[in-house]
């Protein structure tokens, strides 16, 4: 594993069945627990306070995680943050899906099954209570999530418990291929679908 570094004196831990890719930075101290998944660019840096990640939960593709002094950033279990977004000196509780690109500050607290729309601002020490959906800039809460919206989240995390696996199985690096071989090889895995295709489909 790369790009790990202690500082003054602590070292992150990683669970053994979590998943960190190779480009992905941990500074600190940082926890990691079972079954996460950690994504290409995420930068976690607990120089200042503690990241603890919950079993099972998920840090994607760009993701930033810091806080001022003293702050921790805490993941509960089964939390899924979207591509690019900014988690800063926030808790997180159980099943929080945070959407792509969207800033969470400090003194912040998502409590149970609560999504964050994609883009929104959640502004410092603004608590979101269980179950709601928040969204805007700055973000509001709109209104209690739908068994179906809360399914469709479950869902998600399990495609990342089950990619956490894929990469410790299979991912490797590789020289591209050069010629395309005919047939050309494609990926094919079952997994959850977008939920605006979720609702076309009759949920939600």
């Amino acid at each position: 594993m790369v790009n790990v570094y202690s500082i003054d004196g602590v070292t992150p831990v990683v669970h053994p069945s979590a998943f960190i890719h190779p480009t992905a930075s941990l500074i600190g101290d940082v926890v990691i627990g079972p079954d996460c998944y950690v994504g290409p660019g995420a930068s976690i840096r607990a120089d200042f306070g503690r990241f603890e990640m919950g079993r099972g939960s998920n840090f994607q593709d760009n993701c930033t995680a810091h806080g001022f002094a003293g702050e921790d950033i805490i993941l509960g279990e089964d939390c899924n943050i979207g591509h690019g977004a900014v988690i800063h000196g926030a808790v997180l509780h159980d099943r929080v899906l945070v959407g792509m690109n969207a800033v969470i500050m400090d003194g912040v607290v998502l409590n149970d099954d609560v999504l964050v729309a994609a883009l929104a601002f959640v502004p410092a020490a603004m608590e979101v209570p269980p179950g709601a959906i928040a969204a805007g800039t700055p973000a509001r809460v709109l209104r209690e999530l739908t068994d179906e919206e809360k399914e469709w989240k479950a869902a998600g995390n399990r495609d990342y418990h089950t990619l956490a696996v894929r990469c410790h199985e299979t991912l490797e690096a590789v020289d591209a291929l050069t010629e395309l071989d005919r047939p050309l090889p494609r990926i094919r895995i079952e997994g959850s679908k977008p939920l605006y295709q979720t609702r076309k489909d009759g949920l939600g």
